[in-house]
């Protein structure tokens, strides 16, 4: 029941709080609308500003911008001109930046991970037919490699050819 009483306290205190910036909204409102009445008629009209023009007037002359004087482009010309003389000399060339690259690098940078998969599946797919061809045909280990070294080798010897 205790808990009861602090909350309703706090929400008094809130009320009042709440209440409280309410009124001074509305104060400063008010004071505002009394101030914008006085110089509604003034800022109605638009302020008019000469770039181009001179006026004859002398009630608008106030108005009118200040003659701006161009820059001195002749020596921001000799700067660039000088800052494009100096030589930079290139110590060292990365010619892999200079080489242009294949059509289909980075096709082939996004599949590699797959292929190396792929490769190993395919050593083991190779792997196990070899352990069925020996299966099936009975014979020693030793003689099947040594089989497939001399293929090897008769096919090195027609490649020298």
């Amino acid at each position: 029941m205790a808990t009861v009483g602090t909350l309703e306290d706090a929400a008094r205190k809130r009320k009042e709080r709440l209440r409280a910036l309410r009124e001074k909204k509305h104060e400063n409102s008010e004071s505002e609308t009394s101030e914008t009445s006085g110089n509604n008629e003034s800022e109605s009209l638009p302020r008019p500003v000469f770039r181009s023009y001179k006026p004859q007037d002398d009630g608008l002359k106030e108005h009118a911008l200040d003659t701006i004087k161009p820059g001195d482009v002749e020596n921001e010309v000799k700067h660039q001109i000088e800052a494009g003389k100096t030589k930079h000399v290139v110590e060292e060339v990365d010619l892999l930046n200079l080489a242009p690259r294949k059509p289909d690098w980075d096709l082939k940078r996004d599949i590699a991970p797959k292929l190396e998969k792929l490769e190993k599946r395919t050593q083991r797919a190779i792997a196990e037919l070899i352990r069925d061809r020996l299966k099936a045909s009975q014979e020693d280990l030793a003689s099947v490699v040594n089989a497939s070294e001399a293929v090897a080798r008769a096919d090195a010897d027609d490649d020298d050819d």
